[in-house]
């Protein structure tokens, strides 16, 4: 079997900042799964990762004499599994405005692959998923969540909601994992699937409507309204009103306030009351932040709201305007809405301005993090910390 490795394309890699400041692009969640998660189900096997070198002690690449370099951007399909697998040594799988897919080779790469005359081009012309924009994120995601039900619930038995005050619609659509607690709740799967982790709870009065997925050990709220199109990811700690959102993990917004068309990194805290606007009143296009241009360009959509990378806290009643862009371990609060985009390592917010967090005090509080989790932040988790609050060389003006 040849071994699989998920490859970062560097122009999606650099659209897809902050959150692939501290992760590959394979690792961020769409859908029920991250896709690295989806293409190790796929070829059977886990992958490995060829990405930034002050990311590879956490994502280290693996190679042999046969080797599969996949695009971590592209979610599977049963048709690119298998004219991925129909390739030879030496070819490469690229659709029709150029993208590269996948290239077979006996030799170990040390960056990512490109299109080049030493492959062999093969046309692969059928629909994908890509997620080549922050955006693409939310706009796939209920597509995401029926695609990776169908492929997790497939041959298997849900376990069985036995709590007399819940109430279901669409019963067939829902799928609970073993050890999954639910009370008194409305879960509605009629307009899509709802997946409930293992060992996750949706408490009292919530309202869910599907496609929805809880991961692993996460927990709706009590009242939580979770909207459409959402996934809260594994471990996560969410309630008010969240609509066509990802959470990536390890993330809370555990009191009321909105989160819309967002996609919240791991490690984030949203404070009580915390909202997001994400629909200009004018309905024009909204802009977001470019961390390949350093301006704010026009996503094509009129729906758009917080993208906020690893490690972000947020104070209470924190606003946040239509299309901010908030990077990695940054402390938000104070009054007024914040600005559209705030740099990583960041301390303040609109009324008295920012100033830079200390790399000591921001390693302190992702230890603290960590530990709340039973998790230990390790020497590589503070490598990777560092090297991107070197890379801003401690300025966020």
């Amino acid at each position: 079997m040849s071994n699989l490795i998920l490859f970062d394309d560097p122009t999606i890699r650099t659209a897809l900042l902050p959150l692939t400041f501290t992760r590959p692009v394979a690792d961020i969640r769409i859908g029920i799964q991250t896709m690295a998660e989806k293409w190790a189900v796929t070829f059977g096997q886990p992958p490995s990762f060829q990405t930034q070198p002050y990311l590879q002690a956490k994502f280290p690449v693996r190679t042999s004499a046969d080797n599969l370099y996949v695009n971590g951007a592209v979610c599977p399909t049963p048709a690119l599994q298998q004219a991925i697998r129909e390739l030879a040594v030496g070819e490469s799988l690229t659709t029709a405005d150029g993208l590269l897919l996948a290239v077979r080779t006996n030799l170990a790469l040390p960056t990512a692959p490109v299109i080049s005359d030493s492959y062999v081009g093969v046309p692969f012309a059928d629909p994908l998923t890509v997620v080549r924009n922050l955006w693409d994120i939310f706009v796939h995601n209920g597509d995401q969540i029926r695609a990776d039900f169908s492929r997790l619930t497939a041959g298997r038995q849900s376990q069985p909601i036995t709590d007399p005050f819940t109430r279901c619609y669409a019963p067939e659509n829902i799928f609970v994992e073993p050890g999954a607690t639910i009370r008194a709740a409305i879960l509605n799967a009629e307009g899509g699937p709802i997946y409930i982790g293992r060992n996750a709870t949706i408490s009292e009065g919530s309202i869910v409507i599907g496609p929805f997925s809880l991961g692993e050990g996460a927990t709706v709220n009590w009242g939580g309204k979770m909207r459409s199109n959402t996934t809260i990811g594994p471990f996560c700690k969410v309630g008010g009103e969240v609509g066509n959102s990802v959470f990536l993990g390890y993330s809370n917004k555990g009191h009321d306030g909105f989160l819309g068309n967002s996609v919240i990194g791991e490690w984030c805290n949203l404070g009580a009351n915390v909202n997001n606007s994400n629909l200009k009143n004018d309905y024009t296009n909204v802009k977001l932040y470019s961390y390949e241009t350093g301006q704010l360009d026009d996503t094509g959509r009129i729906f758009c709201g917080l993208m906020m990378g690893d490690f972000t806290k947020a104070g209470i009643s924190t606003m946040f305007n239509t299309g901010t862009v908030v990077g990695v371990s940054s402390n938000v609060f104070g009054g007024g809405f914040q600005p559209k985009h705030i740099p990583s390592f960041s301390w303040g917010g609109a009324a008295d301005g920012l100033t830079t967090y200390r790399i000591d005090k921001a390693l302190q509080v992702a230890r603290e993090a960590f530990t709340r989790r039973g998790k230990t932040f390790d020497a590589v988790e503070e490598g990777i910390l560092r090297a991107i609050y070197a890379a801003t060389d401690g300025d966020v003006r």
